[in-house]
């Protein structure tokens, strides 16, 4: 009877399941959310973390509140940081996903109702939110102790940060410039160093007689523009590191006529400059002189920094052609991203009359590096080189979630102080925790965005 009765009354749950399929998917998106969590938390074991949502269970234009799926966890340095992100990306899914939200009502609302196949932008292999530093190095360490370094995984552990001891081989093998090969590595390396070494003396260390007059216009405005390379860092000052600055962009410039040296791209060369520093130099960077080092030392850094400037660039050849059409391209986009994701900021933005392009040229021309403080640059660049050739489409996405960090701040400013407040943004005491906000949110918004490209257009 008990069993009869059971039977019945399963058959009456799933028949009402059936005809409220919005119940379903609520009770769906409170489950991923769950996970989400207990994830950041550390609760579940770290591993290939797949949150698929169906895309034929009802009609989406029906739903009136949005659902959010994400498909990283992260790693980080110590639990309390860890512990913090969490928190706060709870709170953020929480008053998003709140239906008495008045405030958030409109936040995805667009772009969230047709969000389609997300499991397909969701399927990466992650590492456990409380992966420990010794955790992360043995993983790195096994990657790298290959015959033949699996990229992919490189790729993969790089994202949420690399050792910072390891950087330097890990960027040369992210960009290419080192091949994945531990046999050919040493005497390609060795090749590619006198190769530049031999542009460098064929087209910088020359009189200025034997250069045109446009050769001569770019190398003084690389020299004008190398003692403004990360100005509140001393050690940029040195007049050898300004030298090797220079020799290394001109000799770039000169062997890719197309675009020729631009304003932006010095700060493009300093990221390479310190991690590659960083074998031959102990310490804080305040303290280090490059004066320390043997011209062979120094040749081979500006080597390193030259190729893998190059192998950067190459993925990003319109950014600095003439009109720079992929930044202008990418900053369009943003202005997309951030309509759909914030519509109440969008839309105070255009009323003030401020344009996308104002604020945004610069920080896609830099990659930031004038925006947040210097020592968070190789950590952020860590997610830069691992995402490989999708890099220019994935920093839309970082730079939405940088500019809509100061949501609701924005809110309150008019144009002038909009302009004043873009150009002097509050980061001076940013910790690697405002970091990985950053990163964590851009990662979500781009899994929601990228297999449903019709939800940026106009």
């Amino acid at each position: 009877m008990n069993n009869k009765s059971n039977q019945s009354s399963d058959r009456e749950e799933n028949h009402s399941k059936k005809e409220n399929p919005i119940s379903t998917l609520d009770s769906r998106f409170n489950q991923t959310l769950r996970n989400v969590q207990g994830l950041l938390k550390g609760r579940s074991m770290p591993g290939k973390v797949l949150l698929t949502r169906r895309s034929n269970v009802l009609d989406h234009s029906k739903l009136q509140e949005p659902s959010l799926n994400y498909g990283r966890s992260f790693s980080f340095n110590d639990a309390d940081t860890s512990d913090h992100i969490a928190k706060a990306l709870e709170e953020e899914v929480e008053s998003l996903s709140n239906p008495n939200n008045n405030a958030n009502s409109n936040k995805l609302k667009s772009s969230t109702s047709n969000v389609e196949n997300l499991s397909k932008g969701a399927q990466k292999s992650v590492m456990g939110a409380r992966a420990t530093d010794s955790t992360r190095v043995m993983k790195f360490t096994k990657v790298l102790s290959g015959t033949t370094v699996i990229l992919e995984k490189l790729h993969e552990l790089a994202w949420s940060g690399v050792p910072p001891y390891m950087r330097p081989d890990v960027w040369r093998l992210l960009l290419g410039y080192a091949p994945s090969n531990s046999d050919r590595r040493e005497g390609v390396l060795r090749r590619k160093r006198l190769e530049y070494l031999d542009c460098a003396s064929q087209y910088y260390d020359i009189p200025d007689t034997e250069r045109s007059e446009d050769e001569i216009n770019m190398l003084r405005q690389i020299a004008v523009d190398c003692p403004r390379t990360v100005p509140d860092v001393s050690f940029f000052q040195q007049e050898q590191v300004q030298k090797s600055l220079e020799r290394i962009l001109y000799t770039w410039a000169i062997r890719h006529p197309a675009s020729g040296y631009v304003q932006g791209i010095n700060d493009l060369v300093t990221p390479f400059l310190v991690v590659f520093l960083s074998e031959y130099l102990d310490g804080s960077v305040d303290n280090w002189s490059i004066s320390d080092l043997s011209p062979d030392k120094i040749s081979n850094i500006e080597a390193d920094c030259y190729w893998c400037l190059s192998n950067l660039l190459e993925g990003m050849q319109d950014h600095y052609t003439f009109a720079q059409p992929g930044i202008q391209r990418l900053v369009f986009k943003l202005k997309e991203v951030v309509r759909r994701i914030d519509e109440p900021v969008s839309r105070h933005v255009e009323e003030q009359g401020l344009e996308f392009l104002q604020f945004a040229f610069r920080w896609f021309n830099c990659l930031l590096i004038r925006e947040i403080p210097f020592h968070l640059i190789s950590r952020l660049w860590d997610t830069y080189l691992a995402e490989g050739d999708a890099l220019p489409d994935f920093l839309v996405y970082i730079f939405a979630s940088f500019l809509l960090t100061w949501s609701d701040e924005l809110l309150k400013l008019d144009f002038q102080e909009l302009v004043m407040f873009l150009q002097h943004l509050p980061t001076n005491n940013w910790t690697h925790q405002e970091l990985e906000m950053v990163l964590s949110r851009a990662f979500m918004w781009h899994s929601m965005f990228k297999s449903s490209p019709r939800h940026l257009a106009s």
